[in-house]
């Protein structure tokens, strides 16, 4: 009667690990789980049954985890779980400098210090270095700070 719990404990090892590497990759409870029923069974085996009968247990477990973790990882089943495309699509970031310094725009609103000013056709909100700066004059900008557009009149 030890055969069949050594049997059974090896079954459900591989299946265990099976389960692991091929239908719930990543969880690894289950993988510790099947490798440890592994590992007792080819221990009893050791000690209940004789030597060959035992070696040949731990072959056989060998190679048949051996198969069961490259099947898993071939490269056809591991695109069944893995990320393989690449996404190259982009947003706007506030915080890369599409104002360049130089750039001419005419203020839409008094700049106390901050306001609005008009860049070709786009709006956009601004602050000055402290002075204030009346609707309709024409701007440069000096940079971009802590993401707002500094701008100074020409």
């Amino acid at each position: 009667m030890p055969w069949l719990t050594i049997v059974m404990l090896l079954l459900f090892g591989l299946l265990f690990l099976a389960a692991e590497v091929i239908f719930i990759p990543g969880t690894t409870i289950v993988g510790i789980v099947g490798f440890g029923l592994l590992v007792v069974g080819v221990w009893l085996g050791y000690r209940d049954l004789d030597t060959p009968m035992a070696h040949i247990a731990l072959l056989s477990v060998v190679a048949l985890t051996g198969l069961i973790v490259y099947i898993g990882l071939r490269p056809r089943n591991l695109a069944k779980v893995a990320l393989l495309d690449v996404n190259d699509a982009s947003v706007y970031d506030a915080r890369r400098p599409d104002m360049l310094p130089g750039t001419l725009g005419r203020s839409l609103s008094a700049l106390r210090p901050s306001g609005t000013v008009l860049f070709g056709e786009e709006r956009r909100e601004v602050v000055t270095r402290g002075e204030f700066v009346a609707a309709g004059t024409e701007v440069q900008v000096l940079g971009i700070e802590q993401n707002r557009i500094v701008v100074a009149p020409v």
